[in-house]
C-alpha cells in the first residue's frame, strides 16, 4: 500500500500554509482511490472568524481538502508534476452533513470517476469517526504553471 507523509505531499501539491489541508495519505490505489487525513486543530486560521464562539470548519474547506487529496491522486501520474497545477473546474452534488470541530480527525476519501491527461472527475467523502461530514463530485483541470 502506498502512503505519503507531509514532506512527500509537499513534493506533489503546490499548496502551502495556511491552505495545505491534508496532513498525510494513508491509502492509495493508483488511478482509482486515495484516502487522506487532516488533523483539525484549534490553531487553524479560519477558526478565528468561523466562528469564534463555536469553531466549525467551513464546509467549502472540507471540499477543498477533498480536492487536494484528489489532486495528489491525479498529479502523481505526471512525471513533470512540478510544472503543473490543478485548478477546480466544477463541484456537483455537494452536501454538508455534520460539523467538523477542533480535535476532529477528518478522513478524506476520493474515488476517481475519470482521470485524464488534463481533466479529472472524482467523488469525495469527508468523514469524522466514520460519519460523513461533506461529500461532492469534484472536477479539475491540470494546467501548466
Amino acid at each position: 500500500m502506498i502512503t505519503y507523509d507531509i514532506n512527500q505531499i509537499r513534493e506533489i501539491l503546490p499548496h502551502r500554509y495556511p491552505f495545505l489541508l491534508v496532513d498525510r495519505i494513508i491509502e492509495l490505489e493508483p488511478r482509482e482511490r486515495i484516502v487522506g487525513i487532516k488533523q483539525v486543530t484549534f490553531n487553524e486560521p479560519f477558526f478565528q472568524g468561523h466562528f469564534p464562539e463555536m469553531p466549525v470548519m467551513p464546509g467549502v474547506l472540507q471540499i477543498e481538502a477533498l480536492a487536494q487529496v484528489g489532486a495528489i491522486l491525479a498529479l502523481r501520474e505526471f512525471k513533470d508534476r512540478d510544472k503543473r497545477i490543478p485548478f477546480f473546474s466544477g463541484i456537483e452534488k455537494a452536501r454538508f452533513r455534520k460539523p467538523v470541530v477542533p480535535g476532529d480527525t477528518l478522513t478524506l476519501e476520493v474515488t476517481a470517476l475519470r482521470i485524464g491527461s488534463r481533466v479529472q472527475k472524482m467523488r469525495g467523502e469527508a468523514k469524522v469517526n466514520g460519519n460523513i461530514t461533506a461529500e461532492a463530485e469534484i472536477m479539475s483541470v491540470i494546467a501548466e504553471r
